[in-house]
């Protein structure tokens, strides 16, 4: 066990690109005891050639401690399960909640195996855990004096819960696609209990720190630490849009991401001079979408830098959604150089400087989004400066930024937890 009790163990289950920057930054300060996940893979050549395909590049993705530099800890084995069961189509092997390889199911085993090695551990550390995998952690991470950071990616589930069951009943038909109103009772419970046990809360933006409920903020320190913006990478286009102003959907397709009202505004708009271009992974049958709208450009998901070269073709990104935590798409965009339409619920608002580099809408409006799309269309002559102030707008985040807020903001608590700075020994 490499976390001594002067530093942080980072667990994450399945470690995504902000646990990186978080591992990374923690490093950088001397804080860093030990990252725990799931995967940490070290295969490559032949090793590779025993998996499926799509799973080798799924694993190819996690390979932390060779990428990184640092200790790992890993729990492989149910989540080597779920990805394989999923290439394989065994949907009842991973259905929701209640399958052996779910996601909860591998979020609830691996919460359990960190709380097992922290047992172990002497005190005065501090853990740093996400959402659905954070409750037995916390529990043994108290027993032991540690300090407890609980990340919440997006909005608080009661903001969740309230914002779709508004939207079930709006729009019935697009009531299959909101996945988030069929978590069960226990899981939420689990979500209260998870947050009852955090010191710290983590947030990516105001909209997520503000949907948390005023008894649960009481008595701990609330941070908003907004993502970082990728590279844009290639050429990013400085002319005005010539042909049909190209509108890009980038998500899941489903109403949290509020694609039903982006469909509404392009039924209402009825311009033969703007084309809708979808990306993102279907939630319905293909020919659902159809129904709602038959005059789109569909694009499947693909690898980043695919679709960093799709934006790249794009005019403007619409993004109206109805909850999120960060859109990170939405700075992906900007860092192409498209302006972008949003809904502050996408919790990037403040990337996108009103009438500079795009326009933030009401949720549920297609009235506004198709005002602002019309906009974009009769006014093609100001796209090059919307796109310019779009990249200076994304360039303004950063992961350095990123980590540095988290950790100025774990350096800045009281208590009897330390870190080995650069400035501070172990004895300090």
């Amino acid at each position: 066990m490499n976390a001594t009790g002067s530093g942080i163990l980072l667990a994450h289950p399945s470690g995504n690109q902000f646990f990186r920057h978080l591992a990374q930054a923690f490093q950088r300060a001397g804080m860093l005891g030990e990252l725990c996940t799931c995967i940490d893979w070290r295969g490559g050549g032949w090793r590779d050639a025993l998996v499926p395909r799509g799973v080798a590049t799924e694993l190819g993705r996690r390979s932390f401690s060779r990428e990184l530099g640092v200790p790992v800890a890993s729990h492989p084995w149910r989540e080597v399960a779920r990805l394989v069961s999923g290439k394989l189509g065994c949907r009842r092997l991973t259905r929701h909640e209640t399958g052996p390889f779910s996601v909860d199911a591998v979020y609830r085993d691996f919460d359990r195996w960190v709380a097992g090695r922290l047992t172990a551990a002497p005190g005065a550390g501090m853990v740093y855990a996400y959402e659905d995998a954070a409750e037995a952690t916390f529990s043994a991470a108290k027993a032991r004096g540690w300090r407890c950071v609980y990340d919440l990616p997006i909005a608080h589930w009661a903001t969740s819960r309230r914002l779709l069951a508004e939207e079930a009943a709006r729009l019935p038909e697009w009531e299959p696609t909101l996945v988030g109103t069929r978590d069960s009772p226990g899981k939420l419970a689990r979500k209260e209990r998870e947050l009852a046990l955090a010191d710290v809360v983590v947030c990516p933006s105001r909209f997520v720190a503000e949907s948390l409920p005023q008894a649960a903020r009481e008595g701990k320190r609330i941070v908003v630490a907004p993502f970082g913006s990728p590279a844009a990478g290639g050429q990013v286009r400085t002319s005005a849009p010539a042909g049909k102003l190209r509108v890009l959907f980038a998500g899941s397709m489903s109403q949290r991401k509020g694609l039903a009202d982006l469909f509404a505004t392009m039924r209402g708009l009825r311009r033969s001079d703007v084309e809708l271009v979808v990306l993102g992974s279907p939630v319905a049958a293909p020919a659902f979408y159809r129904r709602m709208l038959a005059d789109f450009t569909y694009e499947p998901p693909r690898p980043h830098e695919a679709v960093l070269a799709l934006m790249r073709t794009c005019d403007i990104l619409c993004l109206p959604s109805i909850v999120e935590g960060r859109a990170l798409v939405v700075q992906e965009a900007l860092s192409c150089g498209l302006p972008a339409i949003i809904t502050a619920n996408t919790g990037a608002d403040d990337a996108v400087e009103e009438g500079r580099s795009g326009f933030v809408v009401p949720i549920r409006s297609p009235e506004a989004i198709a005002e602002k799309i019309a906009w974009f269309a009769e006014h093609r002559a100001a796209w090059p400066e919307f796109s310019r102030a779009a990249q200076a707008a994304a360039a303004r985040f950063t992961w350095t930024a990123y980590g540095e807020t988290i950790v100025d903001a774990l350096l800045a608590l009281d208590g009897p937890w330390r870190v080995n700075t650069p400035e501070q020994s172990p004895g300090h």
